[in-house]
């Protein structure tokens, strides 16, 4: 066993601890009292804490929305057979460029022109009718016209026999007439009071006769109408052969194949316009606000391209499962080369704000865990400070949150707290 190893330990140690408890007594001098301020002064810079600051001053920064999206045609049709037929056009091929108004699909007429004729010549056959039924209005305007004058006439003799028969009475009291003489008035009034029934009656069928022509009259041009509908009927049917372009656009899909047979509802043939394009993003709710119709954009697609446009839509209600708001940018693509579905990095350009950029090492949490920055105070003192991440770049992070000047801890931050005693060296801001 070796002991000259354990035995030089021990004598080491017990050196020192008479040098440092014992050191009074070895050198004889007795500490001195620190009773002075200015001692204190002297330990409390003893124990200031170094650190390095950075003279911030706030700028002006575009506090840009940024999301990411997809390019979207913005507009786009599948164009489907309204009737049915059999293909006579030769397809088009996917990807050729159509104009407003080309022929995509064309369907066999069949018998539907023969149909449009027959509707024709029937509308024809219902527009005679017309005058016809208004050349009888006359005669029974006539046949009205004297049934009321043989009315007028027999309430006339009606009248003169009530006369008569009054007279007739009259004189038979006074002795002057005989029975007879009643008895041929009285019947005179009741053959005058026939007569006047029976004008009455033809009166009310001569009436009759005009409304019958009048009904005759509305019923041939009802004919009429509804020989104009089926004219435009089989014309409809017969535009519905011809499918057409509504748009300048290219074709996504190839057209309906030759001979083959559509009915209503089969697809001839989808069109998509790309210029100009769309930009489709979703803003949340906490930055929807920022968003205006009009603010200028810019996005970065996959492929590397940068293109620039405007907002023209802003949704107005939320996506119930995201709670984000759909916006459209318009981004003029002339020369087609944006497709649709493409991703893309969206930035929108929103009302600038007063911020500061700063090293990212520099944020630090305080004890309730909320993001910020230590400043060195007029005092000469560290404080935390609040901030809001605006945007981080590769300068920096942009912050907000504090005065228009600033001297920011850059470095020591995380060993001092509020309060404490700092000595700061400075450096200005892009140093």
């Amino acid at each position: 066993m070796r002991l000259f190893p354990i035995l030089a330990a021990i004598i080491v140690s017990a050196l020192i601890y008479t040098f440092i408890f014992n050191r009074e007594a070895l050198t004889g001098t007795p500490p001195e009292p620190a009773t002075s301020q200015a001692t204190a002064d002297t330990s409390e810079v003893n124990t200031a804490v170094g650190v390095v600051a950075l003279r911030s001053q706030a700028r002006k920064v575009d506090s840009a929305v940024v999301l990411r999206g997809q390019t979207e045609a913005d507009r786009q049709v599948m164009l489907r057979a309204e009737t049915s037929g059999l293909v006579i056009s030769p397809p088009a091929r996917k990807g050729s460029f159509v104009e407003t108004g080309d022929l995509l699909c064309r369907l066999a007429p069949g018998t539907r022109e023969a149909t449009l004729a027959e509707a024709r010549a029937r509308l024809a056959e219902a527009e005679a009718r017309v005058p016809e039924a208004k050349a009888r209005v006359p005669e029974s305007e006539a046949r009205v016209e004297e049934a009321q004058a043989r009315v007028q006439e027999a309430q006339a003799l009606l009248d003169e026999a009530l006369i008569n028969a009054n007279a007739a009475t009259k004189l038979s009291e006074g002795g002057f007439a005989s029975q007879t003489r009643v008895a041929s008035t009285q019947a005179a009034v009741r053959g005058a009071e026939a007569a006047v029934v029976s004008a009455n009656a033809g009166l009310k069928s001569a009436a009759s006769g005009l409304e019958s022509v009048a009904a005759g009259i509305q019923a041939a041009k009802a004919g009429v109408e509804g020989a104009r509908a089926a004219v435009a009927a089989a014309a409809k049917e017969i535009d519905r052969l011809a499918i057409m372009a509504p748009f300048a656009g290219l074709l996504e899909t190839d057209t309906a194949e030759l001979g083959s047979l559509l009915q209503p509802g089969d697809l001839c043939a989808t069109v998509m316009q790309l210029n100009p394009i769309m930009l489709v993003g979703f803003v949340p709710e906490t930055d929807v606000s920022r968003v205006e119709l009009g603010a200028a954009a810019q996005a970065e697609l996959v492929s590397g391209n940068l293109v620039s446009g405007s907002v023209v839509f802003l949704s107005r209600a939320a996506d119930p499962t995201t709670r984000t708001f759909r916006v459209d940018i318009e981004v003029p693509n002339p020369d087609l080369a944006l497709r649709d579905g493409q991703t893309a990095e969206i930035v929108i350009a929103a009302e600038g704000k007063s911020a500061h950029l700063l090293p990212q090492s520099a944020l630090t949490l305080d004890d309730t865990g909320a993001l910020g920055v230590r400043l060195v105070t007029e005092q000469d003192r560290a404080q935390f400070h609040p901030v809001t991440l605006l945007r981080d770049t590769p300068n920096g992070v942009w912050l907000d949150g504090l005065p228009e000047r600033a001297d920011v801890i850059i470095i020591g931050q995380e060993y001092v707290g509020d309060g404490v005693r700092v000595i700061a060296s400075y450096q200005e801001s892009g140093e």
